[in-house]
Parts: structure tokens; sequence; C-alpha cells
């Protein structure tokens, strides 16, 4: 069975309607890259699978049960865990105590338990020498791995990543994207949106191309950047790999 699926979600604001019909899977040891135009539903759908915006219609299951009526809000979150675009740490707080705070408060882990667990993972994506760092004192590529680092402390089984790397300086995107390749290899599910196609292409399992609020292309890799069947998809990239690759 799947560890997450969606069910013919849609979401409308107001008259705007900005997903129509989505229906996927996700299984275990998935690496799924969404890709698409600016505007195409890419970061709505992310925000749908986390309850951040209500979904209009359809349904989200996980494990088999739905997510929005038979899991709790904060067991939920803590298990489908989320890193966003613009970093979301508390100014605030050192490294360590953003990586503490949601252990203590979610998982109701002592103190010294959350740090162990914390430091741990900051070692991991390379920034327990800046644990005692705040926020103002690091660079955006720093931050992001905290809170990449923050994430993984509630122990998620899928993290779900909203364009990790679009605020982030050129020379700053390298660091973050390595840190998303271990946690690949590694065997960690992910649901990735994002416009770096080498990166889509080199770890991905699979790709999910969306275009005005619909999956327009769901396929692997290897078929996807050599041979994409729909004229929108074969735009899109004739258009970003002139770009990037």
């Amino acid at each position: 069975m799947p560890i997450l699926e969606i069910k013919h979600l849609e979401k409308s604001f107001g008259d705007h309607q900005v997903l129509k019909d989505i229906s996927f899977d996700v299984s275990k040891g998935d690496v799924t890259c969404i890709i698409g135009s600016s505007g195409s539903g890419k970061s709505t759908l992310l925000r749908c699978i986390n309850f951040l915006e209500e979904p209009t219609s359809g349904t989200i299951l996980y494990h088999g049960k739905n997510a929005a009526t038979e899991w709790k809000k904060t067991e939920y979150n803590s298990k489908v865990g989320m890193v966003f675009q613009s970093f979301n740490l508390f100014g605030n707080m050192t490294a360590l105590q953003n990586c503490v705070v949601g252990q203590q408060k979610v998982l109701s882990r002592n103190k010294a338990d959350a740090e162990k667990q914390a430091l741990r993972f900051l070692e991991k994506v390379g920034m327990a020498e800046y644990r005692n760092a705040r926020p103002a004192q690091l660079s955006g590529g720093q931050k992001q791995r905290v809170a990449i680092a923050r994430a993984l402390c509630m122990d998620p089984e899928i993290l779900l990543f909203d364009e990790p790397t679009s605020a982030l300086d050129p020379e700053m995107v390298g660091e973050v994207l390595n840190v998303m390749k271990d946690l690949a290899a590694a065997g960690m599910t992910m649901l990735i949106v994002t416009h770096e196609m080498s990166f889509a292409r080199d770890v991905a399992s699979r790709i999910l191309f969306m275009d005005g609020g619909v999956i327009v292309e769901d396929e692997s890799p290897a078929v996807l950047f050599t041979a994409p069947k729909q004229p929108r998809t074969q735009e899109f990239l004739r258009r970003v790999l002139e770009r990037q690759l």
C-alpha cells in the first residue's frame, strides 16, 4: 500500500480553480519531483497535502486513513514534514533551539533527548558548528539546512520541499541540493517542488509535470527528459533546459 494517496484533489480560491482533479500515490522511498511553470499549482498542491490550505474537494489518505478526519493534525504534520522556500525559522532562537522546540511541544520529548536529536541532524546537514547561531547570523543556504534538520528532528516519514532553493543565491543552491541528494540516497521519501532540472533528472525516481492545475505528465526522469509525450511538456522543457542544462 502507498504511504500517501491523493485522490481527486481540487482547490479553488473564490472563482479561480488552482487544482483540478489531482490524483497520484507516493510509496516508501519515492523521490517525486513536481515541475512546471509558475502558477501551475505546484506549491498549492504541497500546501493542500500538508493542510496549510484546506482542499476544496478530494481526499488525502495517509497509510489508508483519511488525513483530514482520521489522524490528529499534529501527528500527521510531524509525519508529513515540510521545508519551506523562505525557511520559516524562529528569529529569536538559535539553530539548536529551532530544532528542539517542535520536538518538545509536539512529540513531548524531554529537553536532553530533543537536543541530542537536534545535534544529530544539525551534524548530518553540516550545521553542528553553528548550533548557537541565530538565523540573522546565517546565510540563506545555512538557514535552509537548519530548516531541513528541524524537519528531520520530527521523525517524518515523508518530507515535502516547496522550492527549497528558489530564495537562495546561486552559489548556495548546491549546498542545499547536496543535503537533499544525501537524504534521497538514504531512502527518505520526498515530494519536491523544484525548478532545478538537473537535480530532478539525477535524483528523482518520478517526475510530475503540472500545467494549469492538472498533472499533464507523470513519468520517470529518463522518459520525461528524453521523450516527453505532451506538447506542453516539450515546450516547457525546451525553454527551461536552454537556461539550465
